[in-house]
């Protein structure tokens, strides 16, 4: 889900979700993390933004001590610096363990109508 507002794209929290199935996809952070960001990814470019137009992160982390270094690693295979900014918290997350949402700077004259 995401919401437009002038030329600005904000995403609800995901999860590792199948977008088909339904199903969680990945059982470690890195993988969950992978199909957050895609999942995103297609959020966005239905508002006609990309992942290169995020300007803000929060992620939240079933355990961030365990999975820090798997989901900071498969982060960075979606964004590249300068990184959006990002706030990342320890979450009682339930079956998975990534939770991410995002705000997406999209400007108007290249917003999709």
């Amino acid at each position: 889900m995401g919401v437009v507002a002038g030329d600005y794209v904000y995403t609800a929290g995901l999860g590792p979700l199948d977008p088909a199935t339904r199903a969680i996809v990945g059982t470690e952070a890195g993988e969950q993390t992978r199909q957050v960001l895609r999942n995103l990814a297609a959020i966005l470019a239905e508002a006609g933004a990309s992942l290169a137009d995020v300007v803000k992160v929060t992620a939240h982390l079933a355990d961030g001590e365990r999975d820090w270094d798997a989901f900071d690693t498969a982060y960075r295979e979606f964004f590249t610096p300068p990184y959006p900014v990002r706030t990342t918290a320890g979450s009682q997350l339930g079956d998975i363990l990534v939770e991410i949402d995002v705000v997406a700077y999209r400007p108007r004259d290249r917003a999709a109508d």
